[in-house]
């Protein structure tokens, strides 16, 4: 049996090579000879430089930067084989994870590290980049980034405003003398799994400024400067961003690259899926076998799973999810190539000990998946529709 693992990360226990390394082990338990490929993969998420440099092979290189609440933090960028490509991951300069719960402020919190790895790759040579948006703590619109990188943002007396949005309704103008020439010489492919305007219901602000600390206060305050902030850059670029799709990815950093980079907006997945293995492994599969740290209706919208399964179906081959938990509405992945969903969880238990045991419990549940399929007899290769 032919057998191609390409799980993502379980985010917070498991890195996506582990989660494969946990399934294969598994797998192995029932089925000792299996050819099994293993491609870790991510959707543009934490994780991403791992999987590509993982798939494509390449080196990484260290760089001191700013941190999202302006501590300095030891950060990387990637540079792929062959192509040269540059793999900035935004999580690694201006990640939620680099902020303690208690310490979260998006009024204050700054992509300025991440403007910093952007230029230390473009010191290193490179002038094709891959950006992975997701996990960031920010929701400055991409001002920081593009101070780092030479963008002088003016308040109304012609000083430089300071960072985080609680900032954003004090830049009056914006002044670009200092702009780095060489990022229009460059390529940006953004990867990210949301598409989200900048402004509204379901904006940057509203949809994730909670989860990055703020208040309902806060959440206010920074819309209207967030608005604000729009404004300026459409007078300036004359890129409307308010309602752009994709603008508000990553705090309105997805904005800040629409509106002053050569770039485009691409679906996380897809990215890391070009870039890998795993299209060729799929030649001769007999089944895929997926997971991340959850599951549900959200997964539709471009998550790892979903990626996977899509491209597994046009292969005509058969995919199988595994997922820390399983929430509600997972019936939406059937028609897109997921066949069943499990849960690594065998038994009740607290999430803490779910991680803390993950890899253990996710090698029982591949074994489990491989029996069943054994004894029906599943697993075989479709024909593709």
């Amino acid at each position: 049996m032919n057998i191609v693992i390409a799980p993502d990360s379980f985010k917070g226990c498991l890195s996506s090579e582990a989660a494969a390394d946990a399934i294969e082990r598994g797998v192995r338990r029932v089925l000792p000879d299996a050819r099994i490929a293993k491609v870790p993969i991510a959707d543009g998420g934490e994780g991403t430089l791992d999987s590509l440099l993982a798939s494509a092979g390449g080196r990484r290189v260290p760089v001191r930067a700013r941190g999202p609440l302006g501590d300095e933090v030891e950060a990387e960028f990637g540079v792929l084989s062959g192509s040269g490509a540059a793999v900035i991951e935004m999580a690694k300069a201006s990640g939620l994870g680099l902020v303690d719960a208690d310490r979260r402020n998006p009024l204050l919190a700054t992509s300025y590290g991440t403007g910093q790895l952007l230029r230390a790759a473009l010191d290193e040579g490179c002038r094709d980049f891959i950006l992975a948006v997701g996990g960031s703590a920010t929701n400055d619109g991409g001002a920081g980034m593009l101070q780092a990188l030479g963008l002088r943002l003016l308040d109304v007396d012609g000083a430089p405003v300071g960072p985080g949005g609680g900032a954003l309704s004090r830049i009056a103008a914006i002044d670009g003398a200092a702009w780095d020439p060489r990022i229009a010489e460059s390529r940006f492919v953004l990867a990210s799994d949301v598409s989200n305007p900048l402004l509204g219901p379901s904006g940057a602000t509203r949809v994730f400024g909670p989860q990055k600390g703020a208040t309902p206060e806060d959440v206010e305050e920074l819309e209207r400067n967030m608005a604000s902030w729009a404004d300026v850059v459409e007078r300036f670029t004359g890129v409307r961003l308010h309602d752009l799709p994709g603008a508000g990815a990553a705090g309105g950093l997805g904005g800040a690259f629409l509106a002053f980079f050569p770039a485009e907006l691409r679906r996380g997945i897809d990215v890391v899926l070009d870039a890998s293995p795993f299209r060729d492994a799929l030649r001769d599969a007999d089944l895929v076998i997926t997971g991340e740290g959850r599951i549900d209706s959200q997964t539709a919208s471009g998550k790892t799973p979903m990626g996977v399964a899509q491209e597994a179906r046009k292969a005509g081959v058969p995919t199988i999810a595994i997922a820390g938990s399983v929430g509600p509405g997972i019936e939406a992945l059937y028609p897109h190539g997921i066949e069943a969903v499990f849960s690594l969880a065998n038994g009740p238990m607290s999430l803490a000990e779910a991680m803390d045991r993950a890899e253990p419990l996710l090698e029982h549940a591949a074994e489990q998946i491989v029996r069943a399929l054994r004894v029906g007899g599943a697993g075989r290769r479709q024909s593709a529709t």
